[in-house]
């Protein structure tokens, strides 16, 4: 068996020396527990025409940089792997919508890297469009505006306010994960737990897995206690995922908001002990998913049922995108053991 060390114990994987697990995401691919299996919509290659027409609209694509991480990041086959059963003009508004975020993310990542003033007013100006409906004075605002059409247009009234609040939260834990960037000592393990639940950007989408249902969600089944315990479930377990594969990554670029970074740092061990240690904690959210979506399901409508099934998807497209996704590729240079 293969052991690692962490500054509490060793770790004995369950994989026998000699297995073939040369890499750090085979090391992933033999640990974590997926128990939802791998689907794609039909509709995802118009889809990624639509995402690339819709930022040259708006101009987003001529930025920087922008059509260089879009071709690594292939927002609409993530778009299409939590969503493989949505019709094409959902699929394009949740492909459009995971575009907006990576460049959204990215600008404010370049923005607040060494302090959260210069983010302000990229954030201003996307709470006054969320929430007042404001004018923009950006491209990435124009965007994000447009978006916000694309959602009010399709969605229920109730369903648009939903996604807008969800997106402000979103927007607002950029200003925390700058804040933790500028004075990594005082950060904990929790917090940046904490901070990547906000800025995850999965829970803006769960309103559009609402409107994918051929009912309206009851109020009573929006906001049953084990439905919102399942959101935050769901929601954690498709970001921790990407974190595994994004390791690397993040912390050749000198990141930390990420739960395996946060678990090295709590531990003192070696990036391979922490993915293990991320993966338990993904393995436990997933296992208590599946529980409490069996539990509750009797007593939801088929259109709650549905939106469990959404939220499912999203745990099941974020790992085969992660584990493929050129812009992800460095956890394949890394060795199973180090």
């Amino acid at each position: 068996m293969i052991t690692l060390s962490t500054a509490h114990e060793e770790l004995t994987l369950g994989v026998p020396e000699g297995t073939s697990v040369p890499t750090l995401r085979d090391l992933i691919d033999a640990h974590l527990r997926m128990p939802f299996p791998l689907r794609r919509n039909p509709h995802e290659a118009e889809a990624a025409a639509g995402v690339d027409a819709w930022l040259r609209a708006w101009g987003l694509s001529e930025e920087p940089g922008v059509a260089t991480m879009i071709a690594r990041t292939r927002p609409a086959e993530l778009a299409s792997c939590i969503s493989a059963d949505v019709d094409p003009g959902l699929l394009q508004i949740t492909a459009n919508q995971i575009a907006y975020q990576f460049v959204f993310d990215d600008r404010a990542e370049d923005a607040g890297r060494h302090s959260p003033g210069p983010l302000l007013p990229m954030l201003f100006e996307s709470i006054a469009i969320l929430r007042d409906g404001r004018p923009p004075g950006t491209l990435l605002g124009a965007a994000l505006a447009d978006l916000h059409r694309q959602v009010r247009e399709r969605c229920t009234p109730a369903q648009a306010a939903r996604w807008a609040w969800k997106s402000r939260e979103y927007v607002h834990g950029l200003l925390y994960e700058a804040v933790a960037q500028a004075q990594p000592d005082l950060v904990r393990a929790a917090d940046c737990t904490s901070i990547r639940s906000l800025i995850a950007g999965v829970e803006p989408f769960y309103p559009l897995c609402e409107a994918a249902q051929r009912e309206e969600l009851s109020p009573a089944e929006l906001h049953h206690p084990v439905v919102q315990r399942l959101c935050r479930l769901s929601a954690d377990a498709a970001v921790w995922i990407p974190d595994l594969f994004s390791a690397v990554k993040e912390q050749r670029a000198g990141g930390m908001i990420n739960l395996a970074l946060a678990r090295q740092r709590e531990n003192g061990c070696s990036l391979q002990a922490a993915v293990v240690l991320a993966i338990r904690q993904i393995n436990g959210t997933i296992d208590e998913f599946q529980q409490l979506q069996a539990e509750v399901g009797p007593e939801l409508t088929p259109a709650g049922i549905g939106y469990l099934e959404g939220m499912a998807g999203w745990i099941s497209g974020c790992y085969h995108w992660s584990r493929t996704v050129p812009r992800y590729a460095d956890v394949a240079t890394v060795p199973a053991v180090s």
